[in-house]
């Protein structure tokens, strides 16, 4: 107790006397323990991975969730499917713990809640690559995609990229991974939107496109009617499920989002899209043609003219 009260103190007397010492030995402290988690837990569960995709020719997923974040899931699954068969179990009611991630979530203090798992489940049943998709009821799991929350990593980089490093497989971003998608047509000259109230750009407004007809929010009723503020002639649709959510998107003339489950819909899709991202929390970036994110008005309106335009 009187080492570690000795230690405390000299910290504080080199924070204030030497402070670019502390923080040099603050560095390399963290690095040490950044180590020690990947030797003691990540490296082994990565190796256990990489002897499954070997040996196993049946390959069971684990998900709970964000919606967004099974969509991302997508092309490692597909990747492998190439040379193994997959089934996806999808876990519901699981816990968030950062309460920073619990505001303005649509499932307050869960990830996934069995009403969302039901409507996603027949758009997961319409992707030729995964052989069943399944509530999660403690079956036995080849790989555990929740795993990536586990790993000291820097979560602002491409979120769809994570499942990469569990894996050790980088499957091309540039093509759609959600298939068999039917087009409505009556959608074809519409601007569809889905803003979620959480990670919100404040730079950012979209009273421009009060010039512009068909204008469909497919999102929540509460984000439709906060968005309906600055978009005077903004429709709502409420979609019966995800499949029709994704059918309606594919559709659309344009999609634009933010960090949220409907642009990693539109982005999976590949369809004309835009992101409204934020400087300070990127996150996601789009991957392929006709697809932009942008942090400032001025870009907004100029890149939505470009792939209206188009």
């Amino acid at each position: 107790m009187k080492k570690k009260a000795t230690k405390t103190m000299f910290n504080f007397l080199l924070k204030i006397l030497d402070r670019k010492k502390y923080q040099i030995l603050k560095s390399q402290k963290k690095d040490k323990q950044t180590q020690e988690i990947y030797f003691k837990k990540i490296i082994p569960k990565i190796k256990e991975i990489q002897t499954v995709l070997k040996n196993k020719s049946h390959i069971s997923f684990l998900h709970s969730g964000h919606l967004g974040d099974i969509i991302n899931s997508l092309p490692v699954i597909k990747e492998i499917s190439k040379f193994k068969k997959c089934s996806l179990y999808i876990e519901i009611n699981k816990k968030i713990n950062d309460p920073r991630a619990i505001t303005n979530h649509p499932g307050n203090d869960i990830f996934l809640s069995k009403n969302a798992v039901n409507k996603l489940i027949p758009l997961l049943n319409k992707q030729s690559y995964i052989s069943s998709v399944e509530f999660f009821n403690s079956n036995k799991i080849d790989i555990d995609l929740n795993f990536f929350r586990e790993m000291p990593i820097n979560f602002n980089i491409d979120s769809v990229r994570w499942y990469s490093h569990l894996v050790g497989l980088h499957p091309s971003l540039k093509d759609a991974y959600i298939e068999n998608i039917p087009e409505v047509e009556k959608y074809n000259n519409t601007i569809v939107i889905m803003r979620s109230l959480r990670r919100q750009n404040s730079l950012i407004n979209f009273n421009f496109l009060n010039s512009y007809k068909n204008v469909l929010f497919v999102g929540l009723e509460n984000e439709y009617q906060d968005l309906n503020k600055s978009i005077k002639n903004l429709k709502f649709y409420d979609c019966e499920d995800f499949f029709e959510l994704a059918s309606i998107i594919k559709s659309s003339k344009i999609f634009i989002g933010n960090l949220s489950f409907g642009f990693a819909l539109a982005e999976a899709l590949k369809v004309p899209r835009l992101l409204e991202s934020r400087p300070d929390f990127p996150l996601v970036y789009p991957n392929g043609e006709k697809a932009f994110e942008f942090y400032f008005q001025e870009h907004f309106e100029e890149l939505f003219k470009k792939l209206y335009s188009n």
